[in-house]
């Protein structure tokens, strides 16, 4: 019986060493976050962080748990870069481009004027260098930044006065968002005013501004702005498409494990397909609705919009002479579409992205840099 029993104990003393290494560390305390972002309830874009942290909490719930506040119950949005950057809070959803006054390589991160759609966003995120290039100049204001949201082209400007053609916007005042979405509109003759989402609705009834951008169809129609505009004028040149994420304070994330990291960024791409999609989808219903309420939508012709074009290419490439960093991003995008060119023209009509014969000279932002 000796012999048996001395086996027995030693297997029994394997087993539970072997338990040991194979079970989590339950040394290592479950993580609290507190998460807000720069949208309030009202706007439909907070639907995009609502995903993203939703899945994170349901993937990585055992190790890390998110309490999300809309935008404006902790802080003002405008604060959220701020309050991230110093760890008051752990994590903001934005939309990169308002930090564009920090660093104007913050701007093509968000929106670029008549350049990428959103599948270019989603290729060069995901397979083009894209999401190291965030990382760089978020990382410079001690952040981690996971983009997890993309939306298609914007609505185009809307309001109480008809634009039909680039003639029509000669001296208008315009609400519109971006640095290069700015100059390029002053180039073509109207005026940017800045206004934040939450004022845009009564700044077009009072007639404070001849027109308005803000998001998408179906995001701009929840908004409410069927029930003051008349005219819509597209397509939403300004923003071909945008981008959406969450900025992390760098020490929170490099406070989680390494499979709680990655669990992280694999919500974020499950986001960031879901919400092309779901935006998708949106706009459609959005263009119908405004269509039943009597919304009158126009288009820009094709020489109009060669010109918005020659316009855009101008202003990104002396956009790009101004800073290294944002010569950088615009360098990696525009390599981007020409490398690309290479398959996607030869798919025509089939391919998913924008076949364009007309790009920022890349020469001329590699001298810049």
């Amino acid at each position: 019986m000796k012999p048996i029993t001395k086996f027995t104990l030693s297997g029994l003393a394997a087993g539970i060493a072997l338990a040991t290494l194979s079970a989590p560390a339950f040394s290592q305390e479950k993580a609290q976050w507190t998460m807000t972002t720069t949208w309030p309830d009202n706007l439909a874009l907070i639907e995009i962080d609502r995903h993203w942290v939703e899945t994170v909490n349901q993937i990585a719930g055992d190790e890390l748990e998110i309490d999300f506040r809309a935008g404006g119950t902790l802080m003002p949005g405008t604060e959220v870069f701020d309050a991230t950057e110093t760890g008051s809070i752990e994590a903001s959803g934005d939309w990169p481009g308002y930090w564009a006054g920090r660093s104007s390589a913050f701007s093509p991160l968000a929106a670029t004027p008549s350049l990428f759609n959103g599948v270019d966003y989603l290729n060069w995120i995901m397979e083009w260098g894209g999401f190291e290039l965030y990382q760089e100049v978020y990382g410079k204001y001690n952040m981690v930044y996971l983009p997890y949201g993309i939306t298609n082209n914007e609505s185009g400007f809307m309001g109480r006065t008809k634009i039909e053609s680039l003639a029509d916007l000669e001296g208008k005042r315009l609400r519109l968002s971006g640095r290069d979405q700015g100059r390029v509109l002053e180039r073509l003759g109207g005026s940017q005013v800045t206004l934040s989402g939450g004022e845009i609705y009564q700044a077009v009834e009072r007639g404070v501004v001849d027109g308005a951008e803000f998001s998408t169809p179906g995001v701009d129609y929840q908004a409410g702005f069927a029930e003051v505009v008349d005219y819509w004028a597209t397509p939403g040149w300004h923003q071909s498409a945008s981008v959406f994420g969450v900025m992390i304070n760098k020490d929170a994330w490099d406070a989680l494990s390494a499979e709680t990291q990655e669990k992280l960024k694999v919500a974020a791409e499950a986001t960031l397909a879901w919400s092309l999609a779901w935006s998708e989808r949106t706009s459609t219903e959005g263009t119908q609705s405004f269509k039943e309420a009597g919304v009158e939508i126009s288009t820009y012709d094709e020489e109009d919009m060669a010109r918005i074009q020659e316009v855009t290419n101008e202003v990104i490439v002396e956009g790009a002479c101004e800073d290294p960093m944002h010569a950088k991003v615009y360098h990696s995008m525009i390599s981007y579409m020409q490398q690309y060119a290479n398959w996607r023209d030869v798919s025509v009509p089939y391919n998913m992205s924008r076949s364009i014969d007309n790009l920022p000279s890349l020469e001329e932002i590699e001298a810049c840099m």
